[in-house]
Order: structure tokens, then sequence, then C-alpha cells
């Protein structure tokens, strides 16, 4: 399936590594110009070799800290700059520490904030204008299954985020119809994250080999299995696309049906 994106322009955040790479990989493959994002060089350039792989649009990489308005003014003046437009925003960012509440100190809160909350708000706008002035721009907010139902130990996570679809509900609004904005809430996808607690697992005669970690992991799951990241990648593109172009304001979860929530 074409889903007409080739010469558009795809901004990702936090795309070095995870469902952000993902993303990227999707609109890459689908002949958008992508603009992979990371703090660390080393694994900027490990994921723009690895997008590169199967992108047929061209690959860029700007180092940039999420929580620096600064540094999220030069992302996108460099998108622009480079691409002459931005079509597509993809906003995504590490999640903040686990925790309980009492545990929690002011400064998570204002740190986590600033990362999920504010890094949006400033990405967007930034971004607004440029979205405008094409021929259907959008924004897909990555963020967790956790704004639909709590998790356990993930206060900040739980609580802040419910801010981001807020944000997404009203800017679905605002910028309309110029601008669709929608966002999508992932259950466990096998990342880098979760390899790592599957192999801590093994190490600690948890489960016998990766593999019986990994199923493991999906147990609860009705799929019987935990997500693949390029699904949620392929579902962004999707969002991203004119395909898509009568949902708008929509939160989707893609979670195998893991979550109990009706709505």
């Amino acid at each position: 399936m074409d889903l007409q994106l080739s010469g558009n322009t795809a901004l990702v955040t936090a795309s070095s590594s995870g469902l952000g790479k993902a993303s990227a990989k999707a609109l890459a493959r689908e002949g958008a110009n992508v603009v992979v994002n990371g703090r660390s060089q080393d694994s900027l350039d490990a994921a723009i070799e690895e997008v590169c792989e199967v992108a047929t649009g061209e690959v860029i990489g700007v180092r940039a800290d999420l929580t620096e308005a600064d540094d999220i003014e030069n992302l996108v003046q460099t998108t622009v700059d480079e691409f002459g437009g931005l079509d597509h925003l993809v906003t995504s960012a590490g999640g903040p520490p686990s925790g309980p509440f009492l545990e929690t100190t002011d400064e998570d809160w204002y740190d986590a904030f600033d990362l999920l909350v504010m890094s949006v708000v400033r990405l967007v706008r930034e971004s607004a204008d440029h979205l405008a002035a094409g021929d259907g721009g959008t924004v897909v907010n990555i963020t967790s299954r956790s704004v639909k139902e709590a998790i356990p130990s993930l206060v900040l996570s739980n609580s802040v985020r419910m801010s981001v679809i807020g944000l997404e509900k009203t800017l679905s609004t605002e910028l309309a119809p110029d601008v669709r904005v929608n966002a999508v809430l992932p259950g466990p996808h096998e990342t880098r994250r979760i390899r790592d607690l599957i192999e801590q697992g093994v190490e600690r005669g948890d489960y016998a080999s990766y593999e019986d970690g990994l199923a493991a992991r999906g147990e609860s799951n009705p799929l019987t299995r935990i997500g693949k990241p390029m699904e949620l990648g392929d579902t962004v593109a999707y969002l991203s696309s004119p395909l898509s172009g009568y949902i708008n304001g929509t939160a989707l979860p893609i979670d195998g049906g893991l979550g109990n929530s009706n709505l």
C-alpha cells in the first residue's frame, strides 16, 4: 500500500532508539525525508545508518535534548532549512523513572513534566506554522497505555502523560483543518529496554532462555505476545498519511488488546 508520503518531510523526536526509531524507519521506507533525533551522537549515528537501510527518501540526524527549549528551536529550524518545510511531526520521549508516589520528589515531578509535556508544547509551537503551510500536516504523539489504565509503580507516567492527551485533543480542534493531531498509546513492545529486562531475567534464572522470557512477557496478552516496534511505526506512518485523512483527535491504543478500558 502506498501511503502517499513520498517527498514529504517528517521530524521524529527521540528516534535514535525504540518506538521513535521504528516510526522513523516506517516513514523513511514510505519515501518521506526524515529527521532522526537523539541526545547521544553515537546512538544517533547508529540509528541514521539503520534508517537509511530502508529509506527511499533522505535521512539526516540532529542531536537535541528535548528538555532544552533552544535545542528544540534548532531542531525544527534545521529540519525546515534542510528540506524546505515540515509536513509531519512525531513526538516521542523517554519514560520517566518508576517508583511509588511517596518516594517521588518534587524534582522528579518537574523533570517528568518538562520531558513529557513541555517538549510537546515547544515542538508544536515551533512547528505549527510549517505544518499548516503544506497539504495536510500531521502531529502524532507517542505516549503510553498508562493514560488509559494506571500501571503500578509508574505514578509519573500515569499522571503526567495524561496532559499530553489533553493537549493532543485540544490541538486537534485548534489546528484543524490544516493539521491533524492524534496520539498512539503503546503497550509492551520488544524494544531495547524490554530486551534488557528479559536478558537480566535469564541471568537471574527467571527464564531458561530469551525466547522463554519473551513468551512469558506476552502470556497475559490476548494475542499471546508483545508488540514488534515496527507494528507501532507502521501505525504512526499511517496516521501521518492522507489515507487516514478523517482520523483526528484520536488516542489509539496499540497493545494487542491488553487493556481492559472500555474507552
